[in-house]
């Protein structure tokens, strides 16, 4: 079975997560982690549950999400993985901090890519990948129908959905990706976002006043 782990990192007040299961073998979505406090919480968790990180890996490549990919990378040696249309994001780290009045250390590149259809495999359990473009063009979401939640980053919020204001973002986009790619899931599905508290398929579809 997965738990789930969630930090809350940097001046965005962004959702990371640690997955792991019972093998102790973990991955890490999206690391916002952006300081020493912070690279230290997520440090201590992992060595105070005796996990191992396997994998990197990103909803999209937007500078809040992807903060703690330099240190994730010294610490444990792995590139962050995410859909090659976000790798403008990435590259373009240094300068998205700037415009924010941010001092980050830039992030590793890629070497690998993510595309809807994909297995993430950690221990014994998985995770499906779909692709959910719109609040920025690579953005993709990770489920596990079996254990009934998605992590979709800053596609779908409780009672919103992601910005498409942002360079690159495209709200007929987004709005597909809500509609043809999340709500076929199931309404039972429980939906970790990028920013505040999680929410279900079957409460946005109902009573999110975007979709509704």
């Amino acid at each position: 079975m997965i738990k789930i782990h969630s930090f809350v990192f940097g001046p965005f007040q962004e959702n990371t997560y640690l997955l792991y299961d019972e093998t102790k073998e973990c991955v890490i979505l999206d690391p916002g982690n952006n300081n020493a406090e912070e690279d230290k919480q997520l440090y201590d968790f992992i060595s105070n549950n005796n996990l191992l990180l396997k994998r990197l890996i990103l909803t999209h490549g937007h500078i809040d999400h992807i903060n703690g990919n330099k240190f994730i990378f010294d610490t444990y040696g792995l590139l962050p993985e995410v859909h090659q249309n976000d790798l403008y994001f990435i590259e373009n780290h240094l300068a998205s901090a700037t415009m924010y009045g941010l001092i980050v250390e830039s992030s590793p590149i890629p070497k690998s890519y993510i595309n809807e259809g994909d297995t993430i495999v950690f221990g014994n359990s998985k995770l499906n990948t779909v692709f959910t473009p719109g609040h920025s063009p690579g953005s993709i979401s990770f489920y596990n129908l079996e254990e009934k939640f998605i992590i979709v980053g800053d596609v779908l919020f409780r009672g919103s959905i992601g910005r498409t204001d942002l360079p690159l973002g495209n709200f007929e986009d987004l709005m597909s990706s809500i509609e043809t790619k999340l709500f076929p899931l199931g309404d039972d599905l429980k939906v970790y976002n990028g920013h505040g508290q999680p929410t279900t398929i079957g409460f946005e579809r109902l009573n999110n006043p975007f979709l509704s």
